[in-house]
């Protein structure tokens, strides 16, 4: 039985790695700005009222954790706006720097709250994207989520280095494209079957992949 937190967790993606989490027998800590009802039927535990981007937010996460360590962390907590050429006004500058703060920022400040709390040997998991990587851009465009997931990127191989001393391994997953509310339900696979892909990278991979970009089917992914 390992000890688990999972951010972003009230649906979609989140949601899947809770209950597949907790059917395997995890204890199974949800963090989320609001709760759900899908979310209160799987009987984990569940921090609410957390939002990652705030400090005074995650010192309120901590406080509840007590002295709790932690196996694995998974942030997934993350948000879509789509922005194209020509049309970057103020409001899309707003969004632009919203996503950088959830996408980018929050993965670093939960891993900075949670430092303490990551035993050695565990796993901190970001859920990234695969339109971070600046080789595989070949349709441009979505600038807010490209540049915050290419800053997220960069941000977990920082961690890697940072954690190494720990024995924490930093893995950098793409969930694959996945029918979701953020996706307006369009994708090619569904949250469970992208939640059993990332579960089974988190279980296999090790020290020797902290750092490196893998995609939910155990593929290696371009920078």
């Amino acid at each position: 039985m390992k000890h688990v937190l999972v951010n972003g967790a009230n649906r979609g993606i989140g949601l899947e790695l809770c209950r597949q989490l907790s059917e395997r027998g995890d204890q199974v800590i949800a963090v989320v700005r609001k709760s759900s009802a899908e979310l209160e039927k799987l009987g984990c535990r569940i921090e609410s009222g957390i939002d990652v981007t705030r400090p005074e937010d995650l010192a309120l996460l901590q406080n509840r954790l007590g002295d709790l360590a932690l196996d694995l962390v998974i942030n997934n907590a993350g948000i879509l706006s789509n922005q194209s050429l020509g049309k970057i006004d103020h409001t899309a500058i707003d969004q632009i720097m919203d996503q950088f703060k959830v996408n980018a920022l929050g993965p670093v400040l939960l891993a900075q709250a949670l430092r303490s709390r990551l035993a050695k040997g565990s796993t901190y998991a970001i859920i990234t994207s695969r339109m971070g990587s600046i080789a595989d851009n070949t349709s441009g465009g979505s600038y807010g989520y490209r540049m915050s997931k290419s800053a997220a990127n960069s941000a977990a191989v920082s961690l890697a280095r940072d954690l190494a001393g720990d024995d924490v391994c930093v893995l950098i997953l793409h969930p694959g494209y996945v029918r979701t509310e953020m996706t307006r339900h369009s994708g090619l696979i569904d949250a469970d079957e992208s939640a059993r892909g990332l579960i089974a990278r988190i279980d296999e991979l090790g020290m020797e992949a902290s750092g490196r970009f893998y995609h939910a089917n155990g593929e290696e992914l371009p920078w």
